[in-house]
């Protein structure tokens, strides 16, 4: 894509505007996440440096989720700045059309589009399992599920999982094994199980087999167990869908299916995640009529503060009405494209009022 004059110009202005919006964020949701865990602060293990090291690795996670918005209050300031000194005055005036001028901030786009995308897959999914990790373990707490536990299945075999400790490994395991007509065959009881060397091992073992004759007990010290379940699968359950990768979230979802178990809100989250650079294009699209349409109207203060206002409108609709699409068992993928195409239609009608 070959980058003439112009499209340097508004892209360094742009890039330079969305890094700065960017650092202001992530330096707000620092100091945020900061005041919110000093209430951690002495239990346990957790000093200051686990403290810093949680809220260090927590923030890419809300700077990706929040990226559509940060391009969206970079593009405005950057365009505001031009249109301030009537460069984008003087760009019209010299015949460049407002259709050039979206596509050069497009071009500058493309590089948010790349970076959202390198995040979301290596970054967020690395520090959030380290930051969760982390923290449960300076707090010395694992993960819970009141009442029954976890409940797995694979084929004819029924996992359930007392807690899934912060290196993934599974305390008080019950494994149930059923044979074709569903009728119970062994029933083992694990303290314990680790996964080592591409291998689950279960520890402290009580296994109980079924027959015709009675029921027949063994207690063994450990024991291999086949499982497809992998330590990343049980990181589902340590950190939140939205902090996996597409691939991961992908993988669990076909293992989910395979078992006939609910998928909705990872389905969920992989369209989010899959759609962020389409919403994050969008919002780039959506600053420049805003800019035309608000020139005679304020200064850069109103458009910023407007700006704004549209992010968290987006933010919040597109946060909120995939919950409600899965609450009215409505398609994850329309909970996920719905909110950034009313904005794509925002944005055209205020392109062609602009033009």
């Amino acid at each position: 894509m070959k980058q003439t004059l112009l499209d340097r110009y508004i892209g360094r202005s742009v890039l330079s505007s969305t890094m700065l919006v960017l650092t202001i964020i992530f330096l707000l949701f620092l100091f945020i996440s900061f005041i919110n865990e000093l209430r951690n602060l002495g239990r346990a293990n957790f000093g200051v440096l686990e403290l810093m090291t949680y809220v260090l690795l927590s923030q890419p996670r809300k700077i990706y989720e929040l990226f559509p918005m940060a391009a969206l209050l970079g593009a405005t300031v950057g365009l505001s700045y031009l249109a301030a000194s009537s460069e984008l005055v003087a760009m019209r005036a010299a015949g460049v059309s407002l259709l050039r001028i979206v596509g050069s901030v497009m071009k500058v786009g493309m590089l948010f589009v790349v970076a959202g995308l390198l995040i979301g897959e290596f970054v967020v999914p690395v520090s959030e399992d380290a930051a969760e990790r982390g923290r449960a373990e300076a707090l010395q707490t694992g993960f819970r599920v009141k009442g029954t536990g976890l409940w797995f299945r694979n084929a004819q075999e029924f996992i359930n999982v007392g807690e899934v400790l912060p290196d993934h490994s599974m305390l008080r395991v019950h494994i149930y094994r059923f044979d074709d007509r569903m009728n119970l065959q062994t029933h083992g009881f694990a303290q314990r199980a680790e996964y080592a060397h591409d291998a689950w091992q279960l520890r402290q073992v009580r296994e109980s087999r079924l027959s015709s004759t009675g029921v027949t007990t063994r207690v063994l010290a450990s024991m291999p167990w086949t499982s497809p379940l992998t330590p990343e699968d049980m990181a589902v359950f340590t950190v939140r869908p939205e902090g996996l990768s597409a691939l991961h979230l992908y993988r669990y979802i076909q293992h989910l299916h395979a078992n006939r178990q609910e998928t909705g809100r990872y389905e969920l989250a992989l369209w989010q995640k899959l759609l962020l650079p389409f919403s994050t294009a969008v919002m780039l699209m959506l600053a420049i009529p805003f800019v035309f349409t608000q020139q005679r109207s304020g200064g850069m203060g109103q458009k910023v503060f407007l700006g704004i206002m549209l992010g968290l409108v987006f933010n919040m609709l597109y946060l909120s009405f995939g919950y409600v699409a899965l609450l009215y068992d409505m398609s994850p993928l329309l909970g996920a494209i719905l909110p950034p195409l009313l904005f794509l239609l925002l944005t055209l009608v205020l392109l062609r009022r602009a033009a």
